[in-house]
């Protein structure tokens, strides 16, 4: 596999990160992963638009982040990638610096990596739904920076794993906010109701189509704060991501919800999903 790092195309078996990167170090970076359907990224700029955010958020300058659209679309030329599915995973650190919780000098360089590899997933949980499990909030408070610094998500998913589930969603202060790599939707009486989008939650590519969908489909968005308790109330729950897209939750913990499949509301957003997808 080829791989992008610091301005050049690499086999990435000869990538080498230095012990000294802050990216190692403190986690000091941030990251975006991007969607190819045959051969083509879908979303893009939004991607790297939000990831432009979450650098100067971090206060890392790095000027040609709008490069990156071109590296990908070479990486999965170079990876003959243009005729699957797959995903590209961008990360850039504050770079190579000694040791010290401060920012290093200005001069630093910040670390590029970027990567290109087939994407696979089961159609069947698109169709039968997945279940979720809660978990505590237990992230900092700047989730709407896309970090590198993924060490609680990462217990979470485990959780959830462990629990046969496919994700782990969120709790904080008896609210949803979000999945360890997803957004959060549910449907009360026809009406879409997500989290707000503010620190508590990452402005998700996917959640800003399925609110413009519900837009032209005359569904009414509540951008509210779900209570854990009202769950049990909802017709249909969905999370949707980047790897997900649109994914029916049929099961949260032990609570089913509707009659364990997939809700209409959700299946017509799929529908309506996968024609954006025939025209982009």
């Amino acid at each position: 596999m080829i791989a992008y790092f610091n301005g050049e195309f690499i086999p990435k078996e000869k990538v080498i990160i230095s012990p000294d990167d802050r990216g190692f170090l403190f986690a000091d970076g941030a990251y975006e992963v991007i969607r190819s359907y045959n051969g083509k990224l879908f979303k893009p700029d939004e991607h790297i638009e939000r990831m432009q955010r979450s650098l100067e958020e971090l206060r890392i300058k790095y000027s040609e982040i709008y490069k990156l659209k071109k590296v990908a679309e070479e990486l999965i030329r170079i990876n003959t990638l243009g005729e699957v599915q797959a995903l590209i995973y961008i990360q850039i650190t504050r770079g190579k610096a000694l040791r010290t919780h401060s920012f290093p000098e200005e001069e630093t360089i910040p670390t590029v990596y970027v990567t290109a590899s087939a994407f696979h997933y089961d159609p069947q949980k698109l169709v039968k739904g997945v279940k979720i499990i809660l978990v505590p909030e237990m992230r900092w408070k700047r989730c709407d920076i896309k970090s590198v610094a993924l060490l609680p998500n990462v217990l979470a998913r485990q959780q959830a794993k462990d629990n046969g589930a496919d994700e782990a969603v969120f709790v904080r202060d008896g609210v949803i906010t979000e999945g360890t790599h997803t957004n959060f939707c549910a449907i009360f009486d026809g009406k879409l109701f997500t989290h707000p989008v503010n620190n508590h939650i990452l402005a998700g590519i996917t959640r800003k189509i399925v609110l413009d969908l519900c837009s032209k489909m005359n569904i009414s968005v509540v951008e509210s704060p779900i209570a854990e308790t009202k769950l049990k109330e909802a017709d249909e729950l969905m999370i949707v991501g980047t790897t997900v897209e649109i994914m029916p939750v049929v099961k949260v913990d032990d609570l089913k919800i509707g009659n364990r499949k997939p809700g209409p509301i959700t299946l017509e957003l799929q529908r309506k999903f996968y024609l954006l997808l025939e025209q982009s």
